[in-house]
């Protein structure tokens, strides 16, 4: 069934029409949630925000051909209203100790996901937002600019900023593990 007649049928109470809707989206916004906030609970309490927001306010949506778009914002915006929360909060962090080798050797594609995956969490969440809409969810620049509601030049301005700011924890370290190697020798 057509995106349109799903948002129609939603808007008018219809509650399996909107389960169509946000059923293929979830597991998108979940991911995209993870990647900005780094807390798999406190993203799928974004994801479910955002889901309560759209059934809440469908009926505010304009154009049903951009309910996709909208959902997204929304999870952006629940995403950073919860990072805004949790600011000031201690995070503790549990290991977890791995026993045995893993049957497969992925170090090198585990330790690279790593690396982006702490260079994305220096990131502050506005950057992060945008990083994520842009090269996780695909959205072109003006489109996660006027998501976020922001001007294109700063939408711009903070996507140059970040991905530099990402490369430089890249290449510290690549440097650190240079040197480490170095040393080795």
């Amino acid at each position: 069934m057509a995106q349109r007649v799903l948002v129609e049928l939603a808007r008018s109470g219809d509650h399996e029409a909107f389960a169509s809707l946000v059923r293929d989206a979830a597991v998108r916004l979940d991911g995209a949630a993870r990647l900005i906030l780094r807390d798999p609970e406190a993203a799928r309490d974004a994801v479910q925000d955002a889901l309560i927001r759209a059934w809440r306010d469908l009926s505010g949506l304009r154009d049903p051909d951009r309910f996709d778009a909208w959902l997204h914002r929304l999870t952006v915006n629940a995403c950073l209203d919860i990072a805004r929360r949790h600011k000031r909060r201690v995070h503790e962090v549990e290991l977890t100790v791995l026993h045995g080798p893993s049957v497969l050797d992925a170090t090198g594609t585990l330790a690279d996901r790593e690396l982006l995956a702490e260079a994305l969490r220096r990131l502050d969440p506005e950057w992060r937002a945008l990083v994520v809409m842009h090269y996780y969810l695909g959205m072109p620049v003006p489109d996660a600019a006027a998501e976020l509601g922001i001007p294109l030049g700063t939408a711009k301005s903070r996507l140059h900023r970040a991905i530099e700011s990402m490369r430089l924890v890249v290449d510290q370290d690549a440097g650190a593990t240079a040197v480490a190697g170095g040393q080795a020798s």
